[in-house]
């Protein structure tokens, strides 16, 4: 059996019903006929599930090494291992747009079943536009962009896998970007089904929460993963380079970050209506950028492993029709927009969360502005130029300071507003805090660069500042139901898992904060030649080069050293980087070593032979890197505990909106 043909003919099928689900919900409503609205939804169960097909038989191709199959003779070889021909699906742009389309089927069949009869009147718009995307992606991909092509004369042997790929960061670095970025289609859809059918209240924003903590988790995966990968495999003791491909990633990131803030806000106080539309509306539209600026090579990245003129004009003018669709649509209903509660003090958790929103949405700004603007003057014929970490770090990280500040003062304000002599008799514990610890940091670390102490001033400000609400939350709690320490802790946690679960969050950017100015600001950096038995010393460590021999793995060869690292407290390990040649690629692959600590990182990596027996080396101590990924996790669980929360508003009666509009009856299957 052919699989290909297979996942050829599922995905024109998936076109079809695509065009159908678009259709026929628009049919159902302007002849008031709810069975075709269940005609739109059918067609959307009948896509996630041919894409699923599709997505089965491309890899499958890949198992069965069918290199009559373009897409795999590029991506594939007889030697690549198991597990990357089950991943190398998304390992070139055809199947990263396939495995988009099918992550947006799977989200909008599981859209359509959740909220079927909980939001009626929402989900003939919801299924129209995003049977209007995924029918633009299939478009796209059956036209442009295609992994079913085949190869009248199939090779012996396919190209391989690109070295840099053959990563386990890497492996999961794409599904988790792509997760988070397909994701935020359910809240864009039903924000647009708001405007469209002129019911604009709070309901979307409660029905998509989820949907969107989900998404924000995924994407927020994504790039830590991408960062682990670049730390691991490309060899420059870094995991951040402000490369324009991570940034295609964190601008959305960043924008949808400002929503997830912005949206508790409207829940609560029913503000920022117009603005919560703009910030999804504009997420969603980063999330086609970054695919745009990826998938059509314009960006000159290690990242950016395609290149094809034609399907980025196509995603351009596809991105094009969304923008103005979406905003013109905003701009058409913002007299529905006004809001009769107005901010009442600048000194109130509804200002904090809008001051938060303005600086996370001008950082984004800024890095796009950083991104794009090489972009424009090569357009423009003037010299290549480069936008690189200086500009960020003077641009950039001023901004999240501000961030950082606001999020530590934010526990400590309340609704509606507080006074100004109430607000400094809550902070001046965490600033005193703060400024001790930034004093001994800058007296017995070392610590000297002012961003330095501003990022360890602000760190322990916001950690000191949670500490305090939740100390307070766990006494009356203690108090009023009479429990100990533990009981009341337990139940506080538990019974309101969104807030705390933010707390945790919150905490897990602070220890990141504390591992990027420890890593970014004391990096211990050598260059140099060693024959056998030469040792170096670094921080607490001696590094001796013992010697070097081959090994070789299924698709590749190298020359690995053994160097012997030990303290003069007894702690010894062996790294062993290597220099790697694939089979079917010359080009050497540099695979690092790296001992990883709870304070510092011993990372060496395997330079050019300068004679037989001298070898070049870089050797890196990264203080404080581990931190990185341990605040990391930290989100994580943060994110995990809030998804667990019960959803808002259970005691009122269920409501999508006011005005008419067609109801589809749930009772209709």
């Amino acid at each position: 059996m052919m699989w290909i043909e297979l996942a050829h003919f599922a995905t024109i099928i998936a076109l079809l019903m695509a065009v159908v689900q678009l259709m026929a919900p628009v049919v159902g409503v302007l002849a008031l006929r709810p069975a075709w609205v269940r005609v739109g939804r059918q067609a959307a169960y009948v896509v996630a599930v041919a894409l699923t097909l599709a997505v089965i038989g491309v890899v499958i191709s890949f198992l069965n090494h069918d290199f009559s199959v373009k897409y795999v003779a590029e991506h594939s070889s007889l030697s690549l291992p198991f597990f990357y021909r089950l991943t190398a699906l998304w390992g070139g742009h055809e199947g990263s747009l396939l495995f988009w389309a099918w992550l947006l089927g799977l989200y909008t069949a599981m859209a359509v079943w959740r909220h079927w009869s909980s939001h009626p009147h929402s989900v003939p718009v919801v299924l129209s536009v995003l049977g209007a995307v995924i029918t633009g992606f299939l478009v796209l991909i059956l036209f442009l962009s295609s992994p079913f092509e085949r190869l009248p004369r199939p090779p012996m042997d396919g190209r391989d896998l690109n070295p840099m790929l053959q990563d386990p960061g890497m492996v999961f670095h794409p599904p988790f970007l792509y997760m988070g970025y397909v994701g935020f289609a359910i809240p864009f859809a039903f924000a647009l089904a708001a405007l469209v059918n002129g019911r604009i209240t709070d309901e979307w924003i409660v029905a998509t929460r989820r949907w969107t903590l989900f998404s924000w988790a995924m994407l927020s995966t994504g790039i830590v993963f991408g960062a682990y990968w670049a730390y691991h495999v490309l060899g420059w003791g870094g995991y951040w380079a402000w490369d324009p491909v991570e940034n295609a990633s964190f601008i959305p990131w960043l924008v949808a970050t400002a929503f997830l803030h912005s949206n508790m806000v409207q829940e609560r106080r029913h503000m920022f209506m117009r603005w919560n539309l703009f910030l999804i509306i504009t997420t969603f539209s980063l999330s086609l950028l970054g695919t745009f600026l990826v998938r059509s090579g314009v960006l000159s990245s290690v990242h950016a492993f395609a290149s094809d003129p034609g399907r980025g004009v196509y995603i351009l003018m596809f991105m094009t029709v969304v923008l103005l669709a979406s905003f013109g649509l905003l701009v058409f209903r913002s007299d529905r927009l006004k809001s009769e509660v107005r901010l009442e003090s600048l000194l109130s958790t509804e200002a904090a969360f809008l001051f938060n929103n303005l600086f996370l949405v001008v950082a984004a700004l800024t890095v796009l502005l950083g991104t794009l603007y090489p972009l424009a003057m090569e357009t423009l014929g003037s010299a290549k130029v480069t936008v690189g970490a200086p500009y960020y770090n003077k641009v950039f990280v001023p901004i999240m300071f501000i961030v950082l500040a606001l999020m530590g003062v934010g526990p400590m304000l309340v609704w509606r507003g507080m006074q100004a002599q109430r607000l400094l008799r809550a902070v001046w514990i965490p600033l005193a805090g703060a400024s001790i610890a930034a004093g001994l940091a800058f007296s017995f670390l070392g610590v000297r660069h002012p961003y330095g102490i501003v990022c360890i001033f602000l760190a322990l400000f916001v950690a000191v500042s949670h500490g305090l609400d939740w100390g307070a939350a766990v006494r009356k709690k203690m108090i009023a139901a009479k429990q100990g320490f533990i009981p009341a802790s337990s139940n506080l946690i538990r019974r309101n898992k969104r807030r705390y679960g933010g707390f945790m969050v919150h905490l897990g950017i602070v220890v990141m904060t504390v591992g990027f100015v420890g890593s970014g600001l004391f990096q211990e950096e050598k260059e140099l030649v060693l024959a056998q038995g030469d040792f170096v010393v670094m921080g607490d460590w001696r590094l001796t080069f013992t010697g070097i021999h081959s090994v070789q793995g299924s698709n590749w060869t190298a020359q690995e050293a053994l160097i012997t690292a030990e303290t003069d407290h007894g702690k010894k390990i062996t790294l062993r980087p290597q220099k790697r040649v694939y089979n079917n690629h010359p080009m050497p692959a540099t695979e690092a070593a790296i001992s990883s600590h709870f304070l510092e990182d011993i990372y060496v990596v395997l330079g050019e032979p300068v004679s037989d027996a001298n070898w070049a080396f870089r050797l890196y101590r990264n203080p404080l890197v581990s931190w990185v990924w341990g605040g990391a996790e930290m989100m994580a669980l943060g994110i995990l505990w809030s998804l667990l929360q019960g959803r808002s508003f259970k005691s009122k009666k269920r409501v999508d909106g006011t005005g008419p509009a067609l109801q589809v009856d749930p009772s209709h299957s």
